[in-house]
Parts: C-alpha cells; structure tokens; sequence
C-alpha cells in the first residue's frame, strides 16, 4: 500500500468490526467515528456521559441512529465498560475519546475482565510519507521508554501483527541505530544484531526479515544503501522502523508529519484487541484512517 486510502480496499463491510468509543462525549473523535460508520467500514458502540455525546452529536449534525449508547457515570466506569464489551465477545477493538490514556489501559491490563495476553503493550504508527514508496510502520515513539532486548522483541511481534492484518508479505523490519555496525558502547547496535540473530533462528515467522544495526537513511533509502554498500532486502524498503527508545521514535514521527507532510494513524498493540490511540492534535483524517487501521488489524483476530 502507498497511502492510507487503500486501507479501505482491504476491508470487509460484510464483516464490520464493532469499534467501542470509550468515553465518547470528544467532538473530533466522533465526527471521524461517524464518517467510518456512514462509508459502512465499522459499528460503532458510543460509550459516556450520554447527555453530552447526544449534544454533542446535534452540534456536528452527526447521524448515529440506531447506534448503542451506554451511559456511564464517569472515565473509569466507561473503561470498564468498554473492556467488558471486548472481552465478551460483544465488540471487536477499541477506541480512546476524552478521557486519559491510563484510565483505558488501567481496565486494559485487569486481571479479572482486562484484555491481557502476557505481552508488552506498544504503541504502532503508521505513515503515509509522500516521498516513500509505500506505508511505513514506527515503533514506538509514544509509549515504552527504553525497552530493553527482551521488550524490543516484544515490539517486532506487536508491529509484525500490526503489518499482517495490513496483508503485508513478508515484513521487513529495520532495527535502527547510529550506526551499522556493532559497537560495544552502544546497546542500540548490540540489540539490533541479537534482534536480527532471533530472527534468523526463526522467532519471528518464516515471512519477517529482520536487519540490524542499520541507520534511517540506509533504511528508508535505496540510494543511501547503495552509496555506503549496505547490502540487505530491508535497505531502503523497510515495512516496521524499531526505534531504541522514546525520544528517537517520536523525534521521527513529529519530523515525518511536519517536515514530510505525512499522515499517521496511531494504534495500541499488545493485547486481545487493537486500542486506536489519536491524539487531540491530530487531525480528523488520521483519526479516520486510525479507525480503519484498527478495524483491519481486529479483523484478523
């Protein structure tokens, strides 16, 4: 896929996923709900103050009849609520409206009725950067810190998930780092060529390729690769970009959207269901294509 409009090629609306807005009473997030649910891509279930998503709809002129509304009394409430409906088997995937992120991760990660499978949770974004040759997949610029060896190969697998329910085959994922070869000075690099190692030992599945320590420039740029003489199947056509911690994948990201006029569609992997996670900068289309991105994903379920 070159750009996130042919995420709705992919879909089946015979076979709509139910999407929960949990907390739904936020204008922007439901205007892009609504537009999902009017191109016939998502149920939605709105769950909140139900006096305030009703006013809110009749502000924004917003169409949900015959759409579930479920009142609850407060953020907690509503994320309780909303998990259950997952983990029922009554809804599909999930989506954060106005309440904090640690509320809807809080009931995620219940013991009693949460939706934990034992793995990390991670944040995955994915790109549609006008100067690249297809969608590209960062992680994690937005939620685990300084992920250690083991957490890192957590974040291929939740990415990796991420890149199938695109249908995308194989999965090339760059372990990025300064540099391209191993220095013992810098973890990045040793992590990337253990990551790698895993791979070919077959921890990943037959269809990812890993490559690691390798720089953004030789990953993104086939020019670049062959200038250094970088030889590998992921230079310069990279799926996933594993960043080495927080700052460097959100440095990437906020360039990617205001220096590459890119568009990102944000989502929580990691538990039974994808959480679509959009910021209230973002703008109405990447919340759109953020539920899109989330619905594929749940699909494959």
């Amino acid at each position: 896929m070159k750009n996130l409009e042919e995420l709705k090629k992919s879909i089946d609306k015979h076979k709509k996923m139910k999407l929960v807005v949990v907390s739904a009473e936020e204008d922007n997030v439901l205007v892009a709900v609504e537009q999902a649910y009017k191109d016939g891509f998502i149920e939605p279930i709105l769950v909140g103050d139900k006096k305030m998503i009703e006013e809110i709809n009749k502000k924004n002129s917003l169409d949900f009849e015959g759409v579930q509304i479920i009142a609850a009394k407060d953020f907690d409430e509503a994320a309780e609520i909303s998990v259950k409906l997952v983990n029922r088997g009554q809804a599909d995937f999930l989506i954060k409206g106005l309440l904090d992120t640690s509320i809807i991760l809080k009931a995620v990660l219940n013991n009693e009725w949460g939706l934990k499978t034992g793995r990390q949770l991670s944040h995955v974004m994915l790109y549609e950067i006008p100067s690249y040759h297809k969608l590209l997949m960062l992680t994690d610029g937005g939620m685990v810190t300084y992920p250690d060896l083991d957490t890192k190969k957590q974040l291929i697998i939740n990415a990796v998930e991420a890149a199938r329910g695109l249908g995308i085959s194989p999965v090339k994922v760059a372990c990025l780092a300064a540099k391209e070869k191993v220095n013992p000075k810098m973890q990045a690099t040793i992590d990337a060529q253990a990551l790698k190692e895993m791979c070919d030992a077959g921890d990943f599945g037959d269809d990812v390729i890993v490559e690691g320590p390798i720089a953004l420039d030789l990953a993104i740029s086939y020019e670049a690769a062959e200038i250094k003489k970088y030889d590998s199947s992921v230079a310069g056509d990279a799926d996933i970009l594993l960043v080495p911690n927080i700052e460097m994948g959100n440095g990437i990201g906020k360039a990617i959207s205001y220096f590459g006029n890119g568009t990102g569609a944000g989502v929580i992997m990691g538990a039974t269901a994808p959480i679509v996670l959009v910021s209230r900068s973002d703008t109405e289309r990447a919340k759109y294509y953020s539920i899109l991105f989330g619905s594929l994903i749940a699909s494959k379920k």
